[in-house]
Formats: structure tokens, sequence, C-alpha cells
């Protein structure tokens, strides 16, 4: 498996290695071992699916607050996304920056969305599947989420007028969000 580093320390995009011949493709899409090999030590406990049934879907950006913060690894096994990762780490040197890539499932990349990351996806093609793993459990009571077109953040996504859904509609900007995520803090 090959890993990519970004801009932003600790989201990484990896590229599994599929082995293809005329009948299709096999891949390994996790193998902890590889990624412990790769210094990725993460024990995802749960799996997640979602299906967005028109292009232009946007979802995100979201997060869980500490001490429910999840880390995210996150692929497309139908379709296609613009991926977004936002560093909301007070006193971060990247605080409010943020990183876009395709995920697809022609190209078969991931992302690795760390604690102390919003993360939001916007549908490239209809009926996209995202599948992700996490390594906490959903809790509402620490669901939060920052508005997508936070002029703070500068976000190119690929539609002006996405689909949201009731929630996304109404987020705060980053400034104004709930977020008790710090630099080099404990993240548990």
């Amino acid at each position: 498996m090959k890993v990519i580093s970004t801009k932003l320390p600790g989201v990484l995009v990896l590229e599994p290695k599929a082995h293809g011949d005329h009948r299709g493709f096999f891949m390994e899409s996790y193998n902890q071992q590889t990624l412990a090999g790769e210094g990725i030590h993460h024990a995802f406990i749960q799996d997640n699916h979602s299906l967005s049934v028109e292009s232009g879907v946007l979802r995100g950006l979201h997060y869980q607050l500490a001490p429910k913060a999840l880390t995210k690894l996150v692929r497309v096994v139908s379709g296609a996304v613009y991926d977004v990762v936002v560093d909301i780490r007070k006193g971060s040197p990247t605080y409010g920056q943020w990183v876009g890539v395709i995920l697809s499932a022609e190209n078969k990349r991931q992302i690795l969305v760390p604690k102390g990351f919003a993360h939001g996806a916007c549908t490239l093609v209809p009926n996209t599947q995202l599948l992700y793993k996490v390594d906490d459990y959903y809790s509402p009571e620490h669901d939060r989420g920052i508005a997508w077109n936070d002029p703070d953040l500068g976000i190119d996504w690929p539609v002006s007028h996405p689909i949201l859904s009731d929630r996304d509609r109404k987020q705060p900007t980053l400034a104004l969000a709930d977020n008790n995520f710090v630099y080099g803090g404990d993240l548990s």
C-alpha cells in the first residue's frame, strides 16, 4: 500500500494495490499489519456506509468532540467524491487549513482523517457510496459540524449550490463552532 502525506500532518492518502484481470480486481482495502508497518496504529471498531443518490450532495464538515473524537479511514466503493479535511486543532500551525482529494471507486484511494480534523465530502456523480471505518462509536451529544461554505476556510468545493441536510445548512463557522481540540493536547 502506498502512503502519501498531505500538507496537514497526520492526514494521509492511502493507495491500496489492486490486482486486476479480465474478471475485475482484488485488493486489500484494510490490513492492520500493513498499516502498522507504515506507522498507522488505529483500532477501528465500526464501519459506516452512506449512499448519495444525486451528484452534488455535500455531507459535512463533521467531527465529534473529545473524549469521543473519531479517526476515520474513508473510501468510495461506487462513484466519486471530492473529499475535504480541515485542521480544527486550536494552536496548530495548520489550523483552518484544508486538503481536498478525489476519492473514487476507480482510483481506489482512501483518506485517513485523524482526531482533531473536520471531514466532508461532495459527490461528483450520482449513486455514490462511501464506506468508512471509525475508531470510536457515534455519540450524538459529541457530534458537531462546521459550515461547508465558511468564508474563512475558503474551501474550493466543486459545486456552488450543494444538496445539504437541514443540519448542514445551519452549521456555524469554525470561529463560532463548539470545538475542544487543542494542538498537542490529548484527544482521547
